[in-house]
């Protein structure tokens, strides 16, 4: 199952994958890049609320949000309104992406927090992949 409130507000730059049961809250516009991979129970949740009581059943918040090209999210990760994921990155499986993580960074946690930098040492040499 995929879940989203408008739908019309979801943009994809080419070929991405996004397994079962996602849910995206777009009320502001979410742009997916070119080979972003979503694993299963993800949240990307533009929609927010309030922090005073008084306010919350009156003002609702929204901002957008941007998943870079090549990025890998794992699964049960939730990303917050205002977010940007950079280029190539892989967001590490249970995460509560809550700021920005930069470009070519596995990041892991609640709050998400970069762990460190890719690099070609994260490279697969052709012999030990799956085929």
């Amino acid at each position: 199952p995929f879940h989203c409130d408008y739908g019309f507000n979801i943009h994809f730059d080419g070929f991405s994958f996004v397994n079962y049961n996602c849910s995206i809250l777009d009320t502001s516009p979410v742009y997916l890049g070119e080979n972003v991979f979503i694993a299963p129970n993800v949240c990307i949740a533009c929609a927010g609320h309030t922090i005073h009581p008084d306010d919350r059943c009156v003002y609702n918040t929204s901002k957008p949000i941007r998943i870079e090209k090549n990025v890998w999210i794992g699964a049960n990760v939730v990303i917050l309104p205002g977010v940007t994921i950079g280029e190539g990155c892989v967001i590490g499986a249970g995460s509560v992406v809550t700021k920005d993580i930069p470009p070519f960074s596995v990041a892991v946690g609640n709050p998400c927090r970069v762990l460190r930098k890719i690099t070609d040492d994260d490279r697969v040499r052709k012999e030990d992949a799956l085929d």
